[in-house]
């Protein structure tokens, strides 16, 4: 298939016809949770999002540089803070069962031929540092890059304030890019409750929050000044940020290559 914006680089819409003969040297692996995020968003918001940022960018990087990359369904299983786990239906994901599921992505992009993978993660309660650091035991010649889609480029220069969760800059990006799944008429206003210890709040110390204490409508940042064009045009600036770090996984001979080339 010679047209990335088809079905070239999202699995989700592959069929072997479209993957059978291509030469792939890179995986793209949204990851997100399944949790609510206030009253007007999916509970599959993360996966959602991560996963249209990564296609985008994978569209683009075949697109201007010829560079095919895949993208995988996203995963659907995050960490969560007390309190969530408590929410109607939201799924928590022990460390072992993510180390798991990535380990066994790994083993099968792998067999196949591929040495590069991107996660690209979502979901703010998820951390993968560890994973990847046992995995490059096990695989010293697979290189595993870990970004994350809500990290990549800072909200100050585009939103009016800040989002933690299902705030302005999410229902933004949801509005452009999956405007049918948003229903601003029932969002709460991301109202939340510091800590009582300024060391948690100014983040030199770290302890779970406990959900139900710091929102009533889950969401953790106002949503209400959110719009469609804020959420083009933050995604257009986390897209291009995501092919630079694509073609640098991508061309890379090895893990200690990055350490000794400018990025």
């Amino acid at each position: 298939m010679e047209n990335p914006d088809e079905c070239g680089v999202d699995l989700t819409r592959c069929c072997y016809a479209d993957l059978r003969g291509g030469t792939y040297r890179l995986a793209v692996l949204p990851w997100g949770a399944t949790e609510p995020h206030n009253l007007h968003l999916p509970y599959l918001t993360d996966c959602l999002l991560a996963q249209s940022l990564a296609v985008d960018a994978a569209a683009r990087l075949w697109r201007e540089r010829g560079v095919r990359a895949v993208v995988l369904p996203p995963v659907t299983l995050g960490s969560q803070n007390p309190g969530q786990w408590d929410k109607p239906f939201c799924l928590h994901a022990r460390y072992e069962t993510q180390r798991a599921v990535l380990g066994d992505i790994v083993a099968s992009l792998r067999r196949q031929g591929l040495s590069r993978l991107i996660v690209l993660n979502g979901h703010g309660g998820n951390s993968f540092r560890n994973m990847v650091r046992d995995l490059a035991f096990e695989y010293p010649d697979f290189l595993i890059a870990v970004s994350d889609s809500f990290g990549i480029v800072p909200q100050r220069d585009f939103f009016e304030e800040r989002d933690d969760h299902a705030g302005e800059m999410e229902t933004s990006l949801m509005m452009h890019y999956h405007p049918e799944l948003v229903d601003i008429e029932r969002a709460g206003d991301g109202r939340s409750e510091p800590f009582a210890v300024e060391s948690l709040n100014d983040r030199t110390a770290w302890v779970p929050r406990d959900w139900n204490r710091v929102s009533e409508d889950t969401g953790i940042g106002n949503p209400l000044k959110s719009s469609p064009e804020k959420g083009a045009r933050y995604a257009e600036a986390v897209v291009y940020r995501l092919v630079q770090k694509c073609k640098v996984v991508f061309c890379c001979i090895s893990i200690q290559f990055l350490h000794f080339s400018v990025i």
